[in-house]
């Protein structure tokens, strides 16, 4: 898993990148949440969605609302973008549509749409 640190509009964010799937568990997403808030000072971060578990995207195994909680109780913001067409489940994609009107874990198409949305939010 690769960290970076940028930042947009004054505001710093923590950027999440890598080619499998290290954040697939809550542990893991707590230990991401203290290392971006703590270690580099900044609560908001952006996650490849490729860094993901696939098990993510499966609600049926509640991954996904465990490491949202995560997020939401350490008072990180989170954002996870790629591209999600080849998801076909509606409740996933009722998930991200609801995830998208909060301002604390929301999903985007592009690394700069998270990155912006992040900058944004208060």
């Amino acid at each position: 898993m690769n960290i970076e640190y940028v930042q947009v509009n004054g505001t710093d964010i923590a950027v999440v990148s890598g080619d499998q799937a290290e954040i697939g568990t809550s542990q893991a997403a707590l230990e991401l949440a203290m290392t971006v808030k703590y270690e580099a000072g900044t609560e908001r971060v952006a996650i490849d969605k490729e860094a993901l578990g696939e098990d993510f995207f499966i609600l049926s195994t509640g991954v996904a609302g465990e490491i949202l909680q995560k997020f939401v109780n350490y008072h990180v913001k989170a954002a996870v973008f790629g591209d999600y067409s080849r998801y076909t489940s509606k409740p996933l994609r009722d998930f991200i549509h609801e995830s998208n009107k909060g301002r604390h874990f929301f999903f985007a198409a592009t690394r700069e749409e998270a990155l912006e949305r992040l900058s944004q939010t208060n």
